[in-house]
């Protein structure tokens, strides 16, 4: 059978029809205009307006049914023919865009230059629309997209092989896509304005819980300590995200200019390069302290003398890659964000306020909640950094106490053995 069935519309037929998942679409040669289309959910389908001009056929939803049922759909078709003969834009809702991969396609290139945006939510943004959107939703019509048109094409397709979080994710994008769009005037109207994602599904998505377990913090902190011979960067970039809980590409951004490695010192990560766009102060503590100036000691003895904590051989950053496969050298059994999630957890534990916590994690907070601790928020912080750093020097971060060679363990070997090699000719 074929996948579009004409036939006498009739509320009997139309709902014959329903039990028959290979009939797609259904169309009256009484009403050549008028075409109902079937969604995931058979008991409900969509009446479509059909047009065709230009060597292209170009279709616009006027209703749902049963909401409308026949008898109705057949009275309101003329008015709306009537409406779309006044007002053509009306039928792709856009100056010049047709199907939403002409949507995506613009707003990939304006957030790959939009300098308010990080490089990873820039990179993020390419990636979702490149991989996930434009393969899936860039042949619809803008005039086809609903929640019905979503679903089938991108929610359902992609949560079988991708996690309900990534889809929620891929779907807050083209969300935003259309919103932006709309309120530039690019469109006449944004069809997902009202659609939000529990629209699709009841299931509750859960926060990915942390790869890291408290009992893992010795052998994290001993293979840290490993690393500070093989793999100096990897080794510091681990345990100076642990003893923040920073997130790993505010951190490979880090300059020295921007530690102040005096007793009482702090770290600060200019707004620029956090993801909240916000100036981010982290008091240092003893431990922090003598771990950063350990690591500046050995990048000198590598001929090192460049801006960044963790350089490559041109002189750059590390790049979120390559920051990525340093972490991978501790097992490959928890990511960056983890470390995160077990400082953030393990400060609930020893008493951190919640507020404190969430300040160090450079989360945004209500104004209200700013206010209230904007006062004495440096010295809480402090306070807390220093009860964690000693919990962690419990379990392994004392190997790092010592001011020039941590744990004695480096003393005497060639820099080159450190992985300095690509440094010196920075």
């Amino acid at each position: 059978m074929s996948k579009t069935q004409h036939i006498k519309f009739s509320e009997a037929e139309i709902k014959r029809l329903a039990g028959l998942p290979e009939v797609r679409q259904v169309r009256d040669p009484r009403y050549p205009p008028l075409m109902l289309r079937f969604g995931r959910d058979r008991n409900r389908a969509s009446w479509l307006l059909v047009r065709h001009g230009g060597g292209k056929s170009q279709s616009k939803k006027i209703a749902n049914w049963p909401d409308l049922p026949v008898k109705a759909a057949i009275e309101l078709m003329p008015a709306k023919l009537a409406e779309l003969t006044a007002d053509p834009s009306a039928m792709i809702g856009a100056a010049g865009w047709v199907r939403v991969g002409d949507l995506l396609t613009w707003f990939n290139e304006r957030a790959a230059v939009d300098r308010g945006l990080s490089k990873s939510r820039r990179d993020n943004i390419r990636s979702l629309i490149t991989c996930q959107l434009l393969p899936r939703l860039s042949s619809l019509n803008l005039v086809d997209v609903d929640g019905e048109s979503v679903d089938e094409r991108l929610i359902w397709p992609m949560q079988e092989v991708r996690s309900l979080a990534y889809t929620r994710q891929a779907f807050a994008l083209l969300k935003l896509a259309f919103k932006r769009a709309k309120k530039l005037k690019k469109l006449t109207l944004n069809p997902l304005g009202d659609v939000v994602f529990s629209d699709f599904t009841d299931v509750r998505i859960r926060p990915k819980p942390c790869a890291i377990r408290p009992q893992q913090l010795p052998e994290i902190l001993s293979k840290a300590a490993m690393l500070w011979v093989q793999d100096i960067q990897a080794a510091m970039l681990v345990v100076l995200m642990l003893c923040h809980g920073t997130r790993i590409h505010e951190t490979t951004l880090a300059k020295w200019r921007d530690f102040d490695l005096v007793e009482g010192g702090e770290w600060f990560l200019p707004a620029e390069q956090t993801k909240t766009k916000a100036d981010h102060r982290l008091p240092l503590t003893a431990h922090t302290l003598s771990i950063l100036k350990a690591y500046r000691h050995w990048q000198r003895l590598a001929g090192y003398t460049g801006v960044y904590l963790f350089p490559r051989g041109d002189g750059d950053p590390l790049s979120d890659r390559q920051a990525q496969d340093k972490v991978e050298l501790f097992g490959g059994e928890w990511s960056a964000h983890d470390l995160r999630k077990i400082a953030r957890t393990l400060w609930a534990d020893l008493g951190v306020d919640y507020l404190i916590g969430e300040l160090l994690l450079n989360h945004a907070l209500r104004d209200l909640d700013a206010a209230y601790i904007h006062t004495h928020a440096q010295a809480l912080k402090r306070t807390a950094l220093e009860r964690w750093h000693q919990y962690l020097a419990e379990r392994g971060l004392s190997f790092f106490a010592i001011e020039t060679s941590p744990g004695q363990a480096a003393t005497g070997t060639d820099p080159q053995a450190n992985n300095y090699a690509p440094l010196s000719g920075v």
